[in-house]
């Protein structure tokens, strides 16, 4: 055959589903036969490899780098600094030990993100058959070139991008590129050139795994022009967000750095133009005002804070892979979930039957044997008053080809879902599949074929009769009825019932079967279509759903609660998106955007559509990466959820990529912040609790450790305005920020969430980190101590004439032991602590207390203390002066509290 040079790859990708087998053999330059070995060794210098490009990465050295582009990193360096000029070496060397500390988990948690795109050029199949001349051999499929004929049978994963050519009783699972949980039956036929991805019934796309049958395919896509390379591709060039707190973090740490700074050079130009103190004196007066002012622990407060929400997340089945992606979780706004596996349990249930007199309800889920019948509100068993149900049930498990086995107390399916719940609704009312079979056994058998849509079997028991089961489509099998299964008999086919029975359990989003049945003689042992061409009896309808998670349903109720939408995008049908979502609570049950309209729309007239809807059907990778950029743009903070490798790039986008632990793809999980280890919806409403648990404990810290840091430097500041001694020396206010940081600080990220914290608003995602409220509160505080630490250093130095040292220690301790109580009043923003709960209910509070009593104490008494920070012993008076301004600074806090409470909102603090 003499063969031309194939085209050049064309811009547009074609439409090789709107094209018919032989059209796409024609255009590929080939035929059934197969390409040579020598032309297919031409067209891959052409093409390249059947494989997807890995990513261009950064390097390590880089990557580590970067860890320390970070404003409070500069902040805690820029503390280094100024202990390094002081020639604290100790303290410098732990301060840099810290930010390389936090650097290396950084660089650590980065490098495991990186793995997404690994994860999907692993789903391309290794090994291929081919036809090379007529001849049918096996190859790597990296060699696989368009115009390659391909050899499918069950169990392969398609190795390139197929037309089908032939198609054999042909199912294709392709859940992880469209997301249904029903394998796709496969046709020759082409289709229209809009069909959506899981309507290209003529198509086998690279990744996807072959569930039944066999079939034969041209190569006309390979590498990065596959359905799964082009997902590669959207992931690469999809960049992940920051997170809220990152974001916020950033810009408090800016505008904390540029008012330490602006304070210490006007306190510098103050002290050297107005004090007559000398350049040296003021230089170390501004280098102790700038440490006392930067708040050194708090990153370690934070990343701490962060990894407590981590471990209780972890025991509540939440595996989180990124810490800023805990207090994410938080600030969420929407929920994006796919359906198939995540808000269902992608196992194939019956859930309603029809016969000509009557329609049951059945309930249990899964493919367990559990669950019972309903006729209206009755239980019923099938038997002798049900007598059409129960010869329905004995046909659906005689026709069928899957297995049922418990393992480990699960029930496990092997062979098709949809014949998987036919079984186990069979057995559901006590049908025995092995008894059965070996009373009926099956004489002969015409197998599902797509183009039939129907599957027949024939069997016979042991007392001389015949027995015809017909299951399949009701379309099919209607046309080849012409009677019906009553309790009183047999009668003519009512086709206008059985037509709208159809469409009442099919607006249900129920996938439907029907089942016929008739009678032949012994001697008939050869089974043909002829047989099945009229004169079978209608026994019902079968309505199978993958139904809804029930711990899903509350958990969606949960969300709204919180002020949380929650949206469903699917590659489903619309029908099938909406029922489920009627369910879940999620949509009106009538709107539903699919991927068709989608595509023809801008992405502002997406955005505005998609505050009106909560259901988006029949979508594809990009469809879903479109909609979570369109609801980022009306300023939400959108989760996404997903299973399949389709759902990697949209993923990654969100703000809070949410995988599931059991059943998602390896490259799903890559893209995430969040794993789900019991893949359970309800996992996600837990998680957002506790992501505003852990906002709320960074704000309590914050809020504790800043009006420290503001109470040491105004202190610092007040002695320079009026020409006294420095109250705190460099070094002292160095012990106070880290040990009062890892000590008290730390206790208020074990704080429990506060009542009606699922019932509060998501704060907006532009809201400062620092309410006006908190700024007040940080001020107010920051006042009481100075009126504290620094009266107390005055009336020690100047109305008692003690020593310099003796004041100096005396205000320390007067600090730390203010911030003693006020680490009480920080349990709550708002609410009171005057009670037990809040006084001691804290064991985490109260063990921090103790602890840093201990270090005080050494900090005061003992000498190799005294000679490190220059601190002499106080006496009892001082204690009780001392215990004294604690006591009053908790009740004029709490008396704030009780005045502004009222007229605070709590979501506004």
């Amino acid at each position: 055959m003499t063969r031309k040079e194939p085209p050049s790859a064309p811009d547009k990708p074609t439409s090789w589903h709107n094209l018919s087998a032989d059209e796409a053999l024609t255009s590929l330059q080939t035929d059934k036969m197969g390409l040579p070995e020598s032309e297919s060794l031409e067209r891959l210098n052409r093409t390249g490899p059947n494989r997807l490009k890995p990513p261009v990465k950064q390097s390590g050295l880089t990557r580590f780098l970067l860890q320390f582009h970070n404003v409070l990193i500069y902040i805690l360096l820029l503390a280094a600094v100024g202990t390094g000029l002081m020639q604290h070496w100790v303290d410098t060397g732990v301060i840099i030990g810290v930010v390389v500390i936090n650097a290396l988990i950084g660089f650590i948690q980065e490098g495991k993100a990186e793995k997404a795109l690994d994860s999907i050029r692993n789903l391309l199949s290794p090994k291929a058959k081919v036809l090379r001349n007529g001849h049918p051999v096996t190859v790597a499929s990296e060699t696989l070139v368009p115009g390659d004929i391909v050899i499918l049978q069950g169990g392969d994963r398609v190795p390139a991008d197929l037309r089908l050519l032939e198609a054999r009783n042909l199912r294709v699972d392709e859940a992880l590129l469209t997301g249904e949980s029903v394998a796709s039956e496969k046709a020759v036929g082409a289709v229209k050139q809009d069909a959506d991805l899981g309507d290209r019934f003529c198509m086998a796309f690279s990744g996807t795994l072959v569930a039944f049958g066999r079939g034969m395919g041209v190569v006309v896509e390979t590498g990065e022009r596959t359905e799964i390379g082009r997902i590669s591709t959207l992931l690469s060039e999809t960049q992940s967000l920051t997170t809220p707190l990152i974001r916020q973090m950033d810009e408090f740490g800016r505008r904390l750095s540029f008012a330490i700074m602006a304070i210490a050079v006007m306190t510098f130009a103050f002290g050297l133009w107005v004090r007559d103190y000398s350049a040296v004196d003021m230089f170390l007066a501004a280098v102790s005002l700038a440490v006392a002012a930067i708040p050194e622990g708090l990153p370690a407060i934070m990343t701490i804070t962060l990894a407590i929400g981590v471990q209780r997340m972890a025991r509540r089945n939440a595996i989180i892979r990124r810490l800023p992606a805990v207090e994410t979780l938080g600030s969420v706004t929407e929920i994006c979930s796919d359906k198939t596996g995540t808000l269902t349990r992608n196992e194939m249930t019956v859930q309603t039957i029809v016969t000509r007199e009557r329609e049951y309800r059945v309930s249990g889920v899964g493919y367990g044997p559990q669950g019972d019948f309903y006729l209206g509100e009755v239980d019923v068993e099938p038997g002798d008053t049900e007598e059409v149900l129960d010869e329905l049930l004995q046909a659906v498990l005689l026709c069928n080809e899957a297995h049922l086995a418990e393992r480990d107390g699960r029930w496990v399916l092997e062979g098709d879902p949809t014949e998987g719940a036919l079984m186990a609704v069979s057995m559901k009312s006590g049908l025995d599949p092995d008894q059965l079979r070996k009373d009926r056994p099956r004489t002969d058998s015409i197998p599902f074929d797509s183009a039939h849509k129907f599957m027949s079997t024939l069997h016979h028991d042991h007392e001389g009769h015949g027995y015809i089961i017909l299951k399949g489509a009701p379309e099919r099998v209607l046309e080849r009825c012409s009677s019906q299964r009553m309790l009183e008999g047999d009668a003519p086919l009512d086709r206008d019932y059985w037509h709208q029975q159809m469409e009442q359990v099919a607006a249900h989003g129920q996938r439907l079967l029907a089942i016929a049945a008739r009678r032949t003689a012994q001697e008939h042992v050869e089974l043909n279509f002829a047989d099945l061409e009229t004169n079978m009896v209608l026994l019902g309808l079968v309505g199978i759903i993958d139904p809804p998670r029930e711990e899903a349903i509350v958990a969606v109720r949960q969300c709204h609660e919180a002020g949380i939408r929650v949206r469903m995008i699917t590659g489903d049908h619309a029908a099938t998106a909406l029922a489920i979502g009627r369910e879940l609570g999620i949509g009106d049950g009538k709107q539903a955007l699919i991927g068709q309209d989608i595509e023809a729309m801008t992405d502002q007239e997406l955005q505005e559509r998609a505050r009106d809807i909560e259901v988006f059907a029949r979508t594809t990778p990009e469809h879903k990466l479109r909609l979570v950029k369109a609801l980022q743009a009306d300023q939400q903070v959108v989760a996404m959820t997903g299973d399949g490798v389709n759902d990697a790039p949209a993923l990654k986008r969100a703000d809070v990529g949410i995988s599931m632990g059991m059943k998602g793809t390896e490259a799903a999980k890559e893209a995430s912040e969040m794993v789900l280890a019991d893949d359970n919806f309800a996992s996600i409403a837990y998680a957002v609790e506790e992501g505003r648990t852990v906002y709320d404990n960074l704000k309590k810290a914050i809020l504790f450790i800043l009006p420290t840091n503001g109470g040491q430097a105004f202190t610092i500041v007040a002695a320079i305005f009026l020409g006294l001694a420095l109250p705190l020396e460099p070094v002292q206010v160095l012990w106070v920020n880290m040990v009062t940081a890892v000590t008290l600080a730390l206790a208020l990220a074990f704080e429990p969430p506060e009542p009606g914290l699922m019932t509060r608003q998501p704060r907006r995602p532009n809201s400062p980190l620092l309410s006006g409220f908190l700024v007040w509160r940080v001020l107010f505080v920051s006042v009481l101590l100075v009126a504290g630490t620094f009266g107390h250093f005055y009336w020690m130095l100047e109305q008692q004439g003690a020593s310099e040292a003796l004041a100096r220690t005396t205000a320390i301790n007067t600090l730390v032991v203010a911030q003693m109580f006020y680490l009480i009043n920080s349990r709550y923003i708002l609410e009171s602590v005057l009670n037990r709960n809040g006084l001691l209910g804290s064991r985490p509070v109260l063990l921090a207390i103790g602890i840093l009593v201990v270090l005080q104490l050494l900090f005061t008494y003992a000498g190799p203390f005294q000679f490190l920070f220059n601190t002499v012993a106080i006496g009892f008076d001082e204690w009780v002066r001392i215990l004294i301004f604690g006591v009053c600074l908790l009740l004029v806090v709490e008396a704030e509290k009780a005045i502004l409470r009222p007229r605070l909102d709590r979501s506004n603090t």
